[in-house]
């Protein structure tokens, strides 16, 4: 087989699927019309969304298998990885410092996305054979549209996200993380591939609980000790912020700084790196973080949707700024290699931006073992993703060949060349957003109207479990959600977009 001509292929398909006439405006659309219908939810709801998920961390005497907390770290697992350091770097080496602007913009319109579909993760939720929650586009786009459509978007976004997970949540990342390995400390790149996968099935095996304490564990270490570096090499800069601040929002409408192009071109550029990167790290649309929310121990949807919402603000506003920002101020954006003579790689640029700003060899080491935590978290954090799936497509017998072969594959990742396989993940991850964009679509007006009842009740989100019990008496859908139904229930029968049952 000439791989050459799939990688090829894959790249032109992937060209279309994240272009300017589908994807794109579909997740910005999509973003601002729930951002609009929620009220500007996102900018209201912050605060006392952080100090639940962050603070509070669980709501007592909650259904559920993880607290709030751990699935808002396996969420952020596996969000924050190589879209955070190289991703953004790639999008500001091509699109030039304004495509930052539109990882922003994305972020921050993504963030009701992450609302809705980690409230209907949570909403349509079931109990499987094992007695986990289990839940996530693969079960709400069946359980919440009635009819053989959203079936089809269901097992469309099964497929897809069993797909996706072996690229862009394994191979891709322990690709990473094995030359990072090599080229900083000397390693093999076939021992580092045999120590990720036996830490791998080790967390795996243990299921959701297991992840759960690991990222719980490993998410806010390696966040805080990568910001910390960020913080410091901005503050050697702090002089250059302006200019920089400056240099990004104008390059966002004029496209001036973008690789290449005339002037309207650029702006194509910036915009379509910046949106399409900005997914890559937050993945905001694409359904993902909906499966982690499920596991919630919550006292309502409404609850775990706003925790959820934060990792979004967590990664882009927060982990994607700082790197953006560093690569900006040094000027390592536009560097040339003196070995190439030709622009620095991505991969490269991130670490050159903070070995400029840091005392010796401090910046070189903060970008690998951030570099190589990020990616080992989000292993494990799309495995619980495709798991979810694998068990929405075959049944709960096919989970533990899954953790096993998943592990192997890590292996594979870190062991040979992956053109055609970061091609692939582009396209997969794009064919995850589609049915699930539609589903936050179509299921927005009770997403809407059950999120305002909640508020008006519990605006500050600190009800108590009786408490909540009292307002939520009688509403459509509420003793269905309490009972847990089995998730295999609903190849059976479909709930109405209230969640009455149908038939």
């Amino acid at each position: 087989m000439d791989w050459n001509a799939v990688e090829t292929f894959l790249g032109d398909v992937g060209s279309v699927v994240w272009g300017p006439f589908l994807l794109i405006p579909l997740l910005l659309g999509t973003g601002l019309y729930l951002t609009i219908r929620l009220g500007g939810l996102q900018f209201l709801k912050l605060g006392a969304a952080l100090r639940l998920g962050l603070l509070k961390r669980r709501d007592a005497g909650a259904e559920g298998d993880i607290s709030q907390f751990q699935a808002l770290t396996t969420a952020l697992a596996a969000t924050v990885g190589t879209g955070n350091i190289v991703g953004v770097a790639t999008a500001i080496g091509i699109g030039g410092p304004g495509a930052l602007f539109w990882m922003w913009v994305t972020g921050l319109v993504g963030m009701a996305s992450k609302y809705t579909e980690a409230y209907l993760g949570v909403r349509f939720r079931g109990t499987d054979d094992a007695g986990e929650k289990s839940g996530g586009p693969q079960v709400y786009l069946e359980r919440g549209i009635r009819g053989g459509f959203g079936k089809f978007l269901a097992l469309f976004f099964a497929i897809a996200a069993t797909l996706a997970c072996f690229g862009i949540g394994n191979m891709t990342q322990g690709n990473s993380i094995a030359h990072n390995m090599e080229r900083s400390f000397s390693v093999p790149l076939w021992v580092t591939g045999a120590v990720l996968a036996v830490l791998t099935l080790l967390v795996l095996v243990g299921g959701i609980k297991s992840i759960g304490r690991v990222t719980a564990g490993l998410v806010p270490v390696m966040i805080l000790l990568y910001v910390l570096g960020a913080l410091y090499v901005l503050l050697a800069n702090i002089g250059a912020l302006p200019a920089a601040f400056a240099q990004i929002f104008t390059d966002a409408f004029t496209g001036t700084s973008a690789v290449g192009g005339f002037a309207g071109s650029a702006i194509i550029i910036a915009v379509q790196y910046g949106v399409a990167r900005g997914i890559f790290s937050n993945e905001s649309g694409m359904g993902s973080a909906a499966i982690a929310a499920a596991a919630a121990q919550t006292t309502h949807p409404v609850r775990q949707g706003l925790v959820s919402m934060t990792q979004t603000f967590i990664d882009t506003i927060i982990v994607v700024t700082c790197t953006g920002l560093v690569i900006v101020t040094t000027g390592t954006w536009n560097q040339i290699d003196a070995a190439t003579g030709q622009q620095i790689s991505a991969a490269l640029m991130t670490g050159e931006a903070f070995t400029h700003g840091l005392p010796g060899d401090w910046g070189h080491w903060i970008v690998t073992v951030g570099l190589v935590m990020f990616a080992f978290s989000t292993i494990l954090g799309w495995a619980y993703y495709g798991e979810r799936n694998i068990e929405r497509l075959l049944g709960r017998r096919a989970v533990m060949p899954f953790r096993v072969l998943f592990s192997l594959v890590v292996y594979v990742g870190c062991t040979v060349q992956l053109g055609v396989v970061w091609n692939f993940s582009d396209v997969m991850n794009g064919l995850m957003a589609l049915p699930n964009l539609i589903g936050l679509l179509i299921l927005s007006g009770m997403v809407v109207r059950e999120t305002r009842h909640y508020l008006a009740h519990d605006p500050r989100l600190e009800a108590s479990k009786e408490e909540i019990e009292a307002f939520m008496k009688g509403r459509p859908g509420w003793t269905e959600w309490k009972s847990g139904n089995v998730v295999g229930s609903s190849h059976h029968y479909g709930l109405d977009r209230d969640g009455s049952p149908t038939g």
